[in-house]
């Protein structure tokens, strides 16, 4: 009875504690609120320069949310609806892509048969006008803005091609962004699906991409998940279900409050669940990615190849806050068949600089696969065949920044109107132009010397001394570019791949990427010597 007692005294204590700790919460938040609006309003109506209200309060949250974790966002009007565009990968507008180079916004990449491409514009085109307004020096937003609009609206475009002014009339549609970039067989019977994204759709379009194979005769299949960094959790489920049984659980989410916590299972009839798979990550595999290529290793359904993915086991949630705006807010952690969370960073745990921790290799815990394989949790997810890539020369990259590869491309397009993709190459004639055409461009590669030698000439200049020296100042310069051009030699082959595949996309879109890389991609090749070697792909997954 005592003890009962006491039980029931100790729980109202508790109870008591709780409330207190509510109200205190209550208190400070409603405290800190008042605060914070007491400075807006104060900055708005006393600050010596005029202020924008609207971007003042963006630059506030964004502040306020960068001490917790990049994912947990807010988004103004115009960016809650690029992010619903996000999920459902559909908008209206005209098929292509832009950056902008310099003062222009320049078109980088065009969809087959869209607005864009029925249109004739190509690659390269700078934006100069839409509708009549001019848009050289703005930015790539207001442009993408721009090109958006009702399904059966026209745009009226004018470009800088080579110099030379066109006005295009592009008539927008509606617009699916497709989460399947390319499927196609690379030989010896084995099938290859490119998912790109996780909208709304990607589960049934990777479906349809392998019954669409098995058509062709493919008797093993290869997913493609580099530098896909994720988004729809559920989607992420329907992938695996495209290889793995129904009522499966995949992935479980767990947060601070009850309602976080989900299991995420397998729905449908399995399409194949036994052709031999190869899943392909990098780095830049996140979140998703993770679940499908997390779950095949865990289930050992397949053999993972490429590189440590990313590391992200954080579930976000999107919810509208009023005036169109939204904020997605990371409410969980997520962990995969075996239990394990492939959480990299702790953001709750920031070193001096503010930098979040991460997991000791001694501190992370040992999971079991479906058939007693040994996986890690706290560090992505590690493949069971890691492919190391050959850096890229410092040449190619510099080239590539400098967008003179690109620059080139669309030069080579302007003078060709069509080329044989399966005998087109990069000969020593087409490789002297590009030396030529890159030596009349001003692009920094030797670091160090160029600006050793700019800080040289400025100092001369400020000592009235350049003119005396102008002819040692220009052997210098020289000496530098022929360097360049010599250190271009040294790596050719490299970049001759490169142009290759530059120039091909100018007549064969997106698709003579993947056409092309078939056959040096170091991690296709080892996914098809696999495929090829079934002992061996089973000896990996430990399958009896």
């Amino acid at each position: 009875m005592f003890s009962r007692k006491k039980i029931l005294v100790f729980s109202l204590i508790a109870m008591s504690l709780l409330a207190f700790k509510q109200v205190d919460d209550y208190f400070e938040i409603s405290k800190n609120l008042e605060i914070f609006s007491m400075v807006y309003k104060t900055v708005n109506s006393d600050y010596v320069d005029d202020v924008n209200p609207g971007d003042l309060m963006k630059k506030g949250i964004d502040a306020m949310l960068a001490s917790l974790d990049p994912y947990t966002v807010y988004y103004n009007e115009s960016q809650a609806e690029d992010a619903m565009i996000q999920q459902s990968g559909e908008y209206g507008g005209i098929g292509c892509t832009s950056r902008k180079i310099g003062e222009y916004v320049t078109i980088m990449s065009i969809r087959k048969g869209l607005p864009a491409d029925l249109a004739g514009m190509r690659i390269g085109d700078k934006i100069v006008e839409i509708n009549g307004k001019n848009f050289v020096g703005k930015d790539d937003d207001d442009v993408h803005q721009a090109l958006k609009g009702a399904p059966n609206s026209t745009a009226s475009i004018t470009v800088d091609r080579d110099g030379k002014s066109l006005q295009l009339q592009v008539e927008r549609q509606e617009i699916k962004i497709k989460n399947v970039t390319y499927f196609g067989v690379i030989g010896n019977d084995v099938g290859y699906i490119r998912l790109d994204h996780f909208m709304m759709g990607a589960g049934a379009e990777v479906k349809e991409a392998l019954v669409n194979l098995k058509k062709q005769g493919i008797k093993s299949v290869v997913l493609d998940l580099r530098d896909n960094g994720g988004g729809l959790l559920h989607e992420a489920v329907n992938i695996v279900n495209t290889f793995i049984d129904n009522d499966k659980l995949v992935v479980v989410s767990k947060g601070r409050s009850s309602d976080a916590y989900r299991e995420y299972k397998t729905l449908n009839s399995v399409t194949d669940p036994t052709i031999p798979l190869v899943v392909l990550v990098n780095d830049r595999s996140a979140s998703a990615s993770e679940i499908v290529c997390g779950a095949i290793q865990d289930f050992d359904r397949g053999v993972i190849i490429g590189r440590n993915t990313f590391g992200k086991g954080l579930v976000q949630n999107v919810k509208p806050l009023g005036y169109r705006t939204q904020m997605k807010v990371t409410i969980a952690k997520y962990y995969i068949p075996s239990g394990r969370c492939i959480q990299l960073l702790d953001y709750g745990k920031r070193d001096a600089n503010g930098k979040p921790s991460i997991m000791p290799d001694s501190l992370r815990k040992k999971f079991k696969t479906k058939n007693g394989r040994t996986v890690l949790d706290g560090g992505g997810v590690k493949p069971d065949l890691i492919v190391e890539l050959n850096k890229a020369p410092s040449i190619l990259e510099s080239l590539e920044n400098s967008f003179i590869i690109y620059d080139f491309a669309n030069a080579f397009r302007a003078k060709n109107e069509k080329i044989d993709l399966n005998t087109f190459n990069v000969d020593d004639a087409i490789f002297e132009d590009f030396k030529k055409f890159a030596s009349t461009k001003t692009f920094t590669h030797l670091n160090a010397s160029e600006n050793a030698l700019k800080a040289l000439k400025d100092r001369l200049k400020s000592d009235n001394y350049d003119k005396g020296l102008q002819l040692e100042i220009d052997q210098l310069e020289k000496g530098l570019n022929k360097l360049k051009m010599a250190e271009m030699d040294t790596y050719k082959k490299e970049i001759i791949s490169k142009l290759r595949v530059e120039i091909a996309r100018r007549f064969f879109y997106e698709e003579a990427v993947f056409l092309i890389s078939f056959k040096h991609d170091p991690d296709v090749l080892k996914a098809v010597d696999i495929l090829n070697n079934q002992p061996e792909y089973r000896t990996i997954l430990n399958i009896k």
